[in-house]
């Protein structure tokens, strides 16, 4: 494991919340929290749309980081035009789908008091064009990631992240017009992936970097692993966003505030796991093809030293909560915001151990159990966000969201330790 590539995903990682953190109070107080509700419904939404690749971004992290310095390595240009092309296809698919939504009414569903209708319907259309731009993202990502290059990924999600928070904080200044709002993380989304690209090709050597072409086979090979992570994909991000759109549906948009606010604070922890677990899938799908007991224990070594720094973290955040929340944002949360964080400081903990699960299976090519996992959570939570927050209110929505991935997390252990 290499820790200065741990080093730089860290980074890149962490410098946006720093941002978010500066930025979001000043945001609010200018929006409001209605608005500020619709724009975090946006950033779930296109966090949702970055995964809805249908697993080819991660398939060709896959692919890649086995051909690389071998006989075989010629078929990398194949591999990432045909990657390309498909994630193209998947990417207009869901802008087709947002923009009829979008036209037959779908903003109705979340409910609103001074956002106007017309804010709301530019706003979708807008979001439409992030569809494609991220699925494609997502390929160029993979193959930096298959190369190591941590280094210039994280400068583009430390500017991603700027964008993310501070363009809106900055636009805002100006009008509160959610479009306006809104197009700022669109055009944030188009740079990234023309930036994703340069750096793609960069990291290819002279015998990987010729001109390459669409072929069945290729094909075949990203969907056999990425048909699986196909629904994950589709289900996993469902699963993380889910309880922002039905605290929005059942309760309001301003609620959104009170419940997302407490979730940054506790859900960021996860980028320490994200940028070790990105660094692992590569490593250990390399030395998978190696020596299966390197594998193994250079990802007990990692699983130990992620549980004892989460356990340390969750705890500490889980008493400062209050303090945090009155430091941050003040007068614009209510006391159930701390409870709705310190419940979900236990389901981190727990989401902490089963992403290095997660990406153990997957640099195993064990997608299938992942997504039969995801599958039997689906309905579970979504009966269990349904009823914990109409009884419950934005705390049942942090409870459903715990309960969620302790079982996933369980689920992820049995996979990985008793059906090899």
């Amino acid at each position: 494991m290499q820790y200065k590539n741990i080093f730089w995903n860290l980074l890149g990682l962490g410098l946006p919340l720093l941002i978010a953190a500066l930025t979001v109070p000043g945001l609010i107080s200018v929006i409001g929290t209605e608005r500020f509700g619709f724009l975090a419904l946006a950033w779930g939404l296109i966090g949702y749309a970055g995964a809805l690749d249908l697993g080819i971004g991660r398939a060709v992290t896959l692919r890649l980081a086995s051909l690389r310095g071998r006989d075989s390595e010629n078929e990398i240009p194949d591999v990432i035009s045909t990657a390309v092309r498909i994630t193209t296809l998947i990417g207009t698919v869901g802008f087709v789908l947002i923009v009829l939504g979008s036209c037959l009414g779908g903003y109705n569903f979340v409910p609103r008091q001074t956002v106007t209708i017309s804010e709301v319907l530019i706003s979708l259309l807008l979001l439409a064009l992030a569809i494609p731009m991220q699925a494609i993202s997502a390929t160029y990502r993979g193959v930096n990631e298959a190369y190591l290059n941590f280094k210039n990924i994280s400068f583009l999600r430390i500017a991603l992240g700027a964008a993310n928070f501070g363009a809106p904080f900055l636009v805002a200044q100006f009008t509160n017009q959610l479009y306006w709002l809104i197009g700022t993380l669109v055009l944030s989304r188009g740079i990234a992936l023309f930036m994703y690209r340069k750096f793609a090709y960069q990291c290819l050597s002279d015998g990987a970097a010729g001109v390459g072409k669409f072929t069945k086979d290729q094909a075949n090979k990203l969907l056999r692993f990425g048909g699986w992570v196909t629904v994950s994909s589709i289900i996993s991000p469902f699963l993380v966003q889910a309880d922002r759109f039905f605290v929005g549906t059942l309760i309001s948009a301003a609620a959104v505030t009170a419940y997302v606010i407490p979730y940054e604070i506790t859900v960021q922890a996860l980028i320490l796991v994200g940028a070790i677990t990105t660094v692992a899938f590569p490593v250990i799908a390399n030395y998978l093809q190696e020596d299966i007991n390197k594998a193994h224990h250079a990802f007990n070594r990692w699983l130990v030293k992620v549980s004892i720094i989460m356990f340390c973290v969750m705890g500490c955040i889980a008493i400062l909560m209050p303090y945090v929340l009155k430091l941050w944002v003040g007068q614009y949360v209510s006391d159930e915001s701390t409870w709705v964080g310190r419940v979900l400081c236990v389901g981190v903990f727990f989401n902490a151990i089963g992403s290095m699960y997660y990406s153990f299976l997957h640099a195993s090519g064990r997608s299938k159990e992942t997504a039969i996992l995801h599958l039997i959570e689906l309905p579970m939570f979504v009966g269990a966000l349904y009823v914990l927050i109409t009884y419950y209110g934005v705390v049942g929505a942090a409870l459903a969201w715990t309960l969620r991935v302790i079982f996933d997390s369980l689920g992820l252990f049995y996979f990985t330790k008793f059906k090899r």
